[in-house]
């Protein structure tokens, strides 16, 4: 026979209390259990988000690195690009002065042309007294004056014109040739005879063969007779006796000579008719005093310094002031209207 136990109020109470204790210290665990793994989870996951923080402040380290790098080459570049900035910009500036240089007109060249070449030709006329160089160039200037055909450049043609004309009025003086020509008779001069040279004559060398044919007794014989013929010279005089000269004297006679045919083409440079004239006649007075006058090329000599003596050196030349002074006159007003 079963025997049913009951237990007592008491009794369910602390049994109740002691499920309670049980559930709760169970609720704690699970909750303590369940805190520990989320806090194990939110470590790991902090520990993830720390290294890949890490790991993306490097990288941002090393772009920060390489955009430095970056600025400072661009910023060397950019120095270097304002320097060639710069040169372009002298370069330019050099080809703007360049081009304002090449662009001007043609009128303004061929003002500055002629100026030149009339300012060369009045000095050389002046210098050397050639007046057909300058009549060229003064003609080459027209020509070209008249080639461009512009109404502007008209009273500088007729100023030129009119110092043409003055120059094809001069006299004719052919600087060159007398020049020339004194040259000549200067370089003849040694070689001009004295008149008390001492020449064999041409029948000496024909007497010397035959006293060569005759054997030893008529060469002794025409030795003989030579040297007593020399001991008396008989000599037909029809003017009076030119002086003797020594062999250094007669050096600086032909010296001297030569020195005075210098200073005729010096008075001829210089257009000074008397002293020209004056040297040429003391010349030819030396060569008929000094020199033997029956020999060729002093007569040949004498001939030329008397043609020449003929010449008209003294010739007043133009200055071309006229067209110099409308080449100047239309520059003034050309920049006086600019």
């Amino acid at each position: 026979m079963e025997e049913t136990i009951q237990a007592t109020p008491r009794q369910q109470r602390r049994f109740a209390a002691a499920l309670a204790v049980v559930a709760a210290f169970g609720a704690l665990g699970w909750v303590w259990y369940d805190a520990r793994d989320r806090i194990g989870a939110t470590q790991e996951e902090l520990a993830r988000r720390l290294r890949s923080i890490e790991t993306e402040s490097r990288e941002a380290r090393l772009l920060a690195r390489q955009a430095q790098e970056a600025v400072r080459d661009s910023q060397a570049k950019l120095a270097i690009l304002e320097n060639r900035v710069g040169e372009s910009q002298n370069q330019m500036v050099a080809l703007e002065a360049l081009y304002q240089e090449l662009t001007r007109s043609r009128d303004e060249w061929a003002l500055a042309e002629v100026e030149q070449v009339l300012t060369l030709a009045a000095q050389q006329l002046q210098l050397s007294g050639n007046v057909r160089g300058t009549l060229l160039a003064l003609q080459l200037v027209e020509t070209r004056l008249g080639r461009s055909d512009r109404p502007q450049f008209i009273p500088l043609r007729k100023a030129l014109a009119r110092d043409i004309e003055r120059l094809r009025a001069l006299p004719a003086l052919d600087v060159s040739g007398i020049s020339l020509r004194l040259d000549g008779v200067i370089a003849s001069v040694d070689s001009l005879p004295l008149a008390f040279d001492e020449r064999a004559p041409a029948d000496a060398a024909r007497d010397g063969a035959r006293i060569e044919d005759g054997g030893t007794l008529a060469r002794l014989g025409a030795e003989l007779w030579g040297e007593l013929k020399s001991l008396v010279r008989i000599r037909t005089m029809d003017a009076p006796e030119p002086p003797l000269l020594a062999p250094a004297h007669a050096y600086f006679l032909r010296e001297n000579l030569k020195l005075r045919l210098l200073n005729a083409r010096l008075s001829m440079l210089a257009r000074d008719q008397a002293g020209y004239r004056e040297d040429l006649r003391i010349a030819q007075a030396w060569i008929t005093r000094y020199f033997d006058a029956r020999a060729k090329p002093n007569a040949n000599a004498q001939a030329q310094l008397k043609q020449l003596a003929q010449a008209v050196v003294s010739i007043e030349l133009p200055v071309l002031a006229e067209s110099l002074e409308a080449v100047r006159a239309f520059n003034m007003r050309r920049e006086r209207g600019n």
